[in-house]
């Protein structure tokens, strides 16, 4: 994996390191994350699997992963979006770019959205070994549940939603 400046908003690479030693010392790297929205502007939630490395058994509403050594950012969103919910999807709109470090992880997210309509998506199909199950939710539904800190949802993807769709205290 590639190695990124920690909190250099322009993804400058510093090195590279296989993933294991990435996540072992929690390195600064890179990780797409995609939102998929309907036609009736409902997101695509699911439940990781239980054997996930990271955030195991949780809730997300993104699609993603790790940029690989030499990919962009927006062809790795589009990869990891047909790899866990089967989708190609024709056009990924950049929403966010951001630092997110917690105790488990550290990397730059490129954050998009991509609209699903099935006749030019294809139909939703998991990858068994990333993800259980999924069903679409309100995104008003799905803030309500972020309000819950009881509700297992992937901090990251909490954070992500936060910033785009919740307005901090003034």
């Amino acid at each position: 994996m590639a190695l990124y400046a920690d909190g250099d908003l322009s993804g400058r690479v510093t090195g590279t390191a296989p993933r294991s030693r990435v996540r072992a010392e929690n390195l600064p790297h890179a990780a797409t994350a995609v939102l998929l929205r309907d036609e009736r502007d409902r997101v695509y939630v699911h439940r990781r699997t239980t054997t996930k490395d990271i955030f195991p058994g949780m809730h997300d509403a993104f699609a993603g992963g790790v940029v690989l050594a030499g990919e962009q950012p927006g062809a790795a969103a589009a990869r990891e979006l047909t790899e866990e919910l089967g989708v190609s999807a024709p056009d990924l709109a950049p929403l966010l770019r951001f630092w997110y470090r917690d105790a488990h992880t550290s990397y730059l997210a490129h954050v998009f959205e991509a609209r699903y309509d099935p006749r030019l998506c294809g139909p939703i199909v998991h990858q068994a070994t990333e993800v259980e199950d999924g069903w679409w939710m309100s995104l008003t539904d799905l803030l309500a549940r972020l309000d819950d800190p009881t509700f297992p949802f992937v901090p990251d993807g909490r954070a992500v939603l936060r910033q785009l769709y919740v307005v901090p205290p003034a």
